[in-house]
């Protein structure tokens, strides 16, 4: 498999490149063009439990596509819903935490799964909702913005808003918590972060779908409810 990411870093392209019989997971709707000849096959990966599980709590589609190369050269070009940056990480056996919308594809050999990393209550999506994935093969993720890395050493601490949160190494340390006293975190417009603790990698994006809406929503004009007399 062969990836080439075109058009960085606002509305980046994954063009991928498939062996015969290679195949790729790929989350749905994120699609753009293929080769004809491409097989592809829609299921609820890992079963009904788990696949339930990756759509409640992971907040990816409840199906997954799985695309399979048929002759030498097929592509297929993959990009995600908002405008961004998108990044490949070649995984060997270790485990990375992807979070919720960030996740675009993966190759064989890569297992998808779920885990509750913080406690989503009423600040809704500000939870901090994480994709657990394992494995060797080829990751492809997406971001809101461009893709900052962040390298922690041993002990290092970083604060981040969980919005911005894209990626980070399983051995990380985390623990989400609110940014100051309840006062700030209801009305600063941070909500909740997460608190990195090194060694390890974790990736950031530069913007935030949280803070998009949270600027949009207002300006939407309101709609109005004529009656007649």
């Amino acid at each position: 498999m062969k990836v080439e990411i075109m058009y960085q870093p606002s509305y980046a392209l994954a063009m991928v490149a498939l062996d015969p019989k290679e195949n790729i997971q790929v989350e749905a709707g994120a699609m753009v063009a293929m080769s004809p000849d491409l097989e592809m096959k829609t299921e609820a990966k890992g079963g009904f439990m788990k696949s339930i599980s990756r759509s409640m709590f992971g907040g990816e589609s409840f199906f997954m596509n799985t695309y399979t190369g048929s002759s030498q050269g097929d592509t297929i070009a993959l990009a995600p819903a908002l405008p961004g940056d998108i990044a490949v990480i070649e995984m060997t056996g270790e485990t990375i935490m992807v979070q919720s919308g960030s996740y675009l594809a993966s190759s064989a050999g890569i297992e998808v799964d779920t885990k509750w990393g913080g406690a989503k209550t009423f600040f809704g999506s500000e939870g901090l909702i994480m994709l657990r994935l394992s494995g060797k093969g080829t990751l492809i993720v997406s971001s809101y913005g461009a893709i900052h890395p962040l390298d922690l050493e041993k002990d290092e601490v970083r604060v981040i808003d969980t919005g911005h949160l894209v990626t980070f190494e399983e051995n990380i340390g985390f623990e989400v918590k609110k940014v100051s006293g309840w006062k700030s975190t209801l009305f600063s417009g941070e909500g909740l972060v997460v608190h990195l603790t090194g060694p390890g990698k974790a990736t950031l994006q530069s913007r935030s779908q949280d803070a998009f809406l949270s600027w949009l929503i207002p300006k939407i004009p309101k709609q109005t409810t004529y009656t007649s007399t």
